[in-house]
């Protein structure tokens, strides 16, 4: 039962990976490459638990790799989830800098007329 919890996991780290926060991480703070290496890492893991799947049935120390690789894909998930948190946060503070300047300018400009 492992197995369906784990490729669980695994397809939502795959995507988070593609949500529109972790595309602009990689495009502004230059971590395309690591993101990149980080999915097709993800996509490997998912296959090879295809296989597990199998085998656990049968063998007991697949059984228990799964065990431990589902708490390595939980702690995967908080990091991620951490990064993403990170990611929206500047986009507000850069979005509220952008917000206050405006305001700025139109009041400077208000009071011009």
């Amino acid at each position: 039962m492992a197995e369906i919890i784990v490729s669980s996991i695994a397809e939502i780290l795959l995507g988070k990976l593609g949500s529109l926060a972790y595309q602009e991480a990689r495009l502004i703070w230059g971590f395309k490459t690591d993101l990149l290496k980080l999915e097709k890492t993800l996509k490997t893991i998912k296959a090879v638990l295809l296989d597990a799947e199998q085998q656990q049935l049968h063998n007991n120390a697949v059984r228990d790799w799964l065990e431990e690789l589902k708490d390595v894909c939980y702690d995967a998930e908080d990091v991620l989830d951490e990064f993403e948190i990170e990611t929206l946060r500047r986009q507000a503070t850069v979005n509220r800098g952008s917000i206050t300047q405006k305001l700025t300018i139109e009041m400077l400009i208000g009071r011009g007329k």
